[in-house]
């Protein structure tokens, strides 16, 4: 079955996704096509809010509008191929992409609040250690109307009902690096924002990256939402085994990039992410060492209890060692806490995802297209 939806597009204007297009790329292509731009702030409304991907549907556009629209439209509609529930609440969707690879979304309840993890790779290139996303290689990157389609389709679901917003908070935790699709990223992060669409805070958007420093950068420079750094090593030599590319970008770097984004967004701190696996970075020593390199970078530590998965070769901490390490770095007034683990029995929980991916870059090809040597 595939994925996308195409219509034949006008000889006057340039294709346009409507899922993918943020109000910047439906205001060009509403000049491209002779019509004024604010249009697009109506059809980000028909097509976010209202859930209206029927051109015919957008009743307060004019008739020609809507039948140029309806021309040049592509629809990205991802087949739902299973939905599990775990008893704690958080749901798994798998989506297909294409006819070889699936990619996972979670949504996560709180109380009356959920967060939805998207995915904006099928597998990942960076290929960590502790991850199952990355133990089964990479496909491809998904396209900015992939990634939106995950929030679109849950969040128009029929759910929740009015008022209850479907979506509280997005974090890009799910399959894949977000940083190395910045260019598909980086418009979904606008139709999130943009009060014609999605309307998040920008306090309600996460991006979780590995390390991309230059890209990190990018990102303070073009965004304002909350980062999120995969550390889990205060040591090169470790963090090069446990995370691949700090082998281009080591710690120092990391860290230089991490001053440079709180220092842009002052009002921010900047999230560490630091998974406890059983006597590999666990240790009080490592603690010491994790405070030593935080030190000055306003930051919150999530320790993650590491979440099991066939093959992966390690353990997770036992709970009186993750909590002997929170408390000895809150000691050193580094707000610290611990992630409950979610989802774990429907493999939903932090590292589990593994979707469905035809792995089509061998391990060389794969690290090369993330700057990591073999």
């Amino acid at each position: 079955m595939s994925a996308t939806e195409r219509i034949p597009e006008p000889r006057s204007a340039r294709p346009l996704s409507l899922l993918g297009a943020d109000r910047a790329a439906l205001s060009a292509w509403m000049a491209a096509a002779g019509e004024a731009p604010f249009h697009a702030r109506q059809v980000l409304a028909w097509v976010h809010q209202r859930g209206i991907v029927d051109c015919d549907g957008m009743t307060d556009l004019s008739r020609s509008l809507r039948a140029r629209l309806a021309e040049a439209a592509v629809v990205t509609r991802l087949p739902l191929l299973a939905r599990e529930r775990d008893v704690d609440g958080t749901e798994k969707w798998l989506f297909e992409v294409d006819a070889q690879n699936g990619v996972e979304a979670v949504v996560i309840p709180d109380e009356e609040r959920r967060t939805l993890c998207l995915s904006t790779q099928a597998g990942c290139v960076l290929h960590c250690a502790f991850c199952a996303t990355g133990a089964q290689g990479f496909s491809r990157n998904l396209s900015s109307a992939e990634i939106v389609a995950q929030l679109w389709q849950v969040w128009h679901a029929g759910l929740f009902r009015a008022p209850l917003r479907p979506i509280h908070n997005v974090v890009f935790m799910g399959m894949g690096e977000p940083l190395a699709n910045y260019a598909a990223l980086s418009p979904v992060l606008h139709l999130l924002t943009d009060d014609c669409a999605y309307g998040f805070s920008k306090w309600r958007v996460t991006v979780s990256t590995a390390g991309l420093v230059p890209v990190i950068d990018r990102l303070a420079a073009e965004h304002d939402v909350a980062l999120a750094i995969s550390l889990h090593a205060a040591r090169d030599e470790l963090r090069d085994r446990l995370v691949p590319i700090n082998r281009v970008h080591p710690l120092d770097a990391l860290l230089g990039a991490m001053r440079r984004y709180a220092s842009r967004h002052p009002d921010r701190e900047v999230l560490v992410e630091y998974v406890m696996l059983d006597g590999v970075n666990d240790t009080p020593a490592d603690a010491r060492e994790l405070v030593r390199r935080l030190a000055g970078i306003p930051v919150k530590v999530n320790l993650i209890p590491f979440n099991p998965f066939p093959g992966s070769g390690f353990a997770r901490s036992p709970v009186a060692v993750i909590e002997d390490f929170q408390r000895r770095l809150i000691d050193s007034g580094i707000r610290t806490l611990i992630r409950r683990p979610r989802g774990e029995a429907i493999a939903a929980a932090c590292g589990q995802l593994a979707g469905r991916v035809a792995n089509r870059l061998p391990e060389r090809q794969r690290f090369a297209m993330a700057g990591v040597p073999a």
